[in-house]
């Protein structure tokens, strides 16, 4: 298959050349000065098991059009509309389409457009980009796919996907797996962003009992939604969330407190918006986004 990664950051990086290394046909959608630094220097992907550079193809959306049989879209939420935008002249009726981003909206926006076409896509992987590198921090690199109402995975794009390197797997409930990881994004930058902390400084100023309550407004959203949290995905963000001297914090919370465009109102605002919707109250979501809207200290 001739596969297009939208966009070379930590998340596209990473796993094009994950796909790249195992011979898979990998081009890169990206803006010309990104294209530019390619070219002359290559993708370099520092893993926790190796450091390489690859040289790669990549095209810009003033380009003509080609065809390629799957699309990631790998770009965060702040540039999916950019991205949409981008996409269109590449997208041929049989090309299968996989957003990795958090939440829901991005699934809904696509399906509107492009409808059929798309799946469900789940990603977990800890990179950062360093200038033009994509650096990992851990040893996890996985993608969770899956068909959307109803419709089953295409098995050459399960062939495609399943690559050294990326434990690979397809579910049959790709929508409450968004939802699981979505709830607990959700909870996390409620918890960061409210606060101003990490958890542990949180805990120790007497904030656990309110991590959990975080934690259950998210989920009961999700459940309202038909997409109940599973008690492995509960119990995984509650270890999380109230480990005794963490330093965890969310990218959404380290996001504004760098000034940096965030996906605030992808991951938190949508997720009211629903919940008003299904009649969940949602207090210290409410709350968090008054904090955000208004602008959150640093």
């Amino acid at each position: 298959m001739r596969i297009l990664v939208v966009g070379a950051g930590a998340t596209g990086g990473a796993f094009g050349t994950l796909l790249q290394e195992a011979g898979r046909d990998v081009t890169y959608l990206v803006r010309p000065r990104k294209q530019e630094a390619l070219r002359r220097d290559g993708l370099r992907f520092i893993s926790t098991a190796a450091d390489r550079t690859l040289p790669v193809q990549t095209i810009t959306a003033t380009d003509e059009p080609a065809t390629y049989d799957l699309i990631l879209i790998t770009v965060k939420a702040t540039a999916l509309e950019a991205a949409v935008a981008d996409i269109r002249p590449f997208v041929m009726p049989g090309t299968a389409i996989i957003p990795i981003l958090n939440g829901m909206a991005h699934v809904d926006r696509l399906e509107q457009l492009f409808p059929g076409q798309v799946l469900g896509g789940l990603a977990r992987i800890v990179a950062t980009l360093d200038g033009d590198v994509v650096r990992q921090q851990v040893a996890l690199t996985s993608l969770t796919i899956g068909g959307l109402t109803g419709r089953s995975v295409p098995a050459e794009v399960s062939r495609a996907l399943a690559v050294p390197g990326v434990q690979f797997s397809v579910v049959d409930d790709i929508e409450r797996a968004l939802w699981e990881k979505w709830a607990f994004i959700a909870a996390a930058g409620i918890v960061n962003c409210l606060f101003r902390a990490p958890v542990g400084r949180i805990i120790d100023a007497g904030g656990e009992a309110r991590i959990i309550d975080a934690i259950s407004e998210t989920e009961a959203v999700a459940a309202a939604a038909g997409h109940p949290v599973s008690d492995a995905g509960h119990a995984q963000a509650v270890s999380i969330l109230t480990e005794k001297g963490s330093a965890f914090t969310s990218s959404l919370y380290r996001d504004l407190t760098a000034g940096l465009p965030s996906e605030a109102e992808h991951i938190l605002g949508d997720l009211g918006r629903r919940a008003r919707d299904l009649d969940v109250p949602t207090p210290l979501l409410d709350l968090t986004l008054i904090q955000i809207r208004a602008g959150l200290p640093a």
